[in-house]
């Protein structure tokens, strides 16, 4: 069984939480019983996560040597530039190494999306844009951190796709099962 589930913001991709206050989880969607998060996607990230019973379906969708391209759409401060894209485009110098090229281009308008709770705070004296970012791989934070490195600090980070297998209308906190 695969499921796509739209996570909202603020939402771990696990079942339950020991930290005192508790934060929400997988727990509270009424996902089928029997399934976890194939991949992870940040507490402050929102879009599409993956879930499943299949052991080896998980590992062939999480494990890098497959590098499942993963798409975000990722609003930043600041303008976006030619050579920022091409600094993301080439890979980007992290702490932890080079990543590999990803794909990226700006988004000419906001999409549209749902609105986030609570919202991105907005400041009239600093622009912000939006960009289109495909990644193989899946670093620890690693699209905020490719965005800080060429100077476009993240202030929302949606997943749209995980190879073929895309958000498609979902909204927040629902789900479905995928063929």
């Amino acid at each position: 069984m695969l499921i796509a589930f739209n996570k909202p913001f603020n939402v771990l991709c696990q079942f339950t939480d020991r930290s005192q206050p508790a934060r929400r989880t997988l727990a509270e969607f009424g996902l089928p019983k029997d399934v976890y998060a194939a991949g992870r996607l940040d507490y402050d990230s929102e879009g599409l996560l993956l879930l499943t019973d299949d052991g080896i379906l998980a590992n062939r969708i999480t494990d890098p040597r497959h590098k499942q391209a993963k798409t975000y759409w990722v609003q930043v401060e600041g303008a976006v530039d030619e050579a920022k894209l091409t600094a993301l485009r080439q890979g980007v110098r992290l702490n932890d190494g080079m990543t590999l090229p990803a794909q990226a281009r700006a988004l000419p308008t906001t999409p549209e999306l749902w609105p986030r709770d609570p919202p991105v705070r907005y400041r009239k004296t600093v622009p912000d844009a939006w960009i289109e970012l495909t990644i193989s791989e899946g670093r620890n934070r690693q699209v905020r951190r490719m965005t800080a490195a060429v100077g476009l600090p993240t202030l929302r980070l949606v997943r749209m796709s995980i190879g073929a297998l895309e958000l498609d209308g979902l909204a927040p906190g629902q789900w479905r099962r995928q063929q």
